[in-house]
């Protein structure tokens, strides 16, 4: 599913990412640990193709068999919108849509039919259990479901990689671990791949696999 080598990061002298090897399976959950500055969010945005690697001898990345590091930035934003997902922090949904239109809009992006797009962003509301919030604008809306809005969101494309950058880091106790549960839930009745960079012990512990980055370096790699 996913396999990167030998990927670095400078900003400018700076070498945040020094020669990670990563690979990967399909429907796997794994976590991505470590203190801050070790390189966890770089390293997710790389994968995430949301910023490129510092290219060397023996670098590149692979997902879904698609070989990312080759792909121009229009191949890239389609292949971006069409497999993979996002959950971030800050939920980061639109303040002046709602629910409903919110979840829409990366299918929207993908040119995908009005009404099709809508029943689906109605089914997974359905599922998450906010669909008689769908009409209400984040504002309105608990941070627990603003969260489950953004989850949603994710998932409308049906992407083979959902990427969460401390996905549960602005809940309180009791929605981060709703939030956790249904992640395992997804994988298990969806197939998605899920990496995770978290600081949430119980969540990184609860992952198929725990990668722990220590100085731009991933220290060890649990069976």
């Amino acid at each position: 599913m996913i396999q990167a080598k030998n990927i670095h990061k400078y900003y400018d002298k700076l070498h945040v990412l020094k020669g990670v090897d990563l690979h990967i399976q399909k429907s796997e959950i794994v976590s991505i640990v470590g203190a801050s500055g070790a390189g966890k969010t770089t390293l997710l945005q790389i994968l995430g193709t949301l910023d490129k690697p510092t290219v060397e001898i023996g670098t590149s990345l692979l997902i879904n068999n698609e070989d990312i590091l080759k792909m121009n930035d229009k191949a890239l934003s389609k292949f971006r919108n069409q497999q993979l997902g996002f959950i971030f922090q800050f939920h980061q949904l639109l303040p002046e849509f709602t629910a409903l239109e919110n979840v829409c809009i990366p299918a929207f992006i993908a040119g995908k039919e009005k009404k099709e797009v809508e029943n689906e962003a109605i089914k997974l509301l359905n599922y998450l259990g906010l669909y008689h919030r769908m009409n209400h604008k984040p504002g309105e809306l608990s941070g627990g479901e603003q969260q489950r809005v953004a989850v949603a969101r994710s998932l409308i494309n049906k992407p083979a990689v959902i990427f969460a950058d401390e996905p549960s880091g602005n809940l309180d106790t009791h929605s981060a671990e709703n939030l956790h549960q249904l992640f395992f839930k997804l994988r298990d009745e969806f197939g998605q791949t899920f990496v995770i960079v978290t600081h949430n012990e119980e969540l990184a512990n609860m992952a198929d696999r725990k990668l722990v980055m220590v100085d731009g370096q991933i220290s060890r790699q649990p069976l």
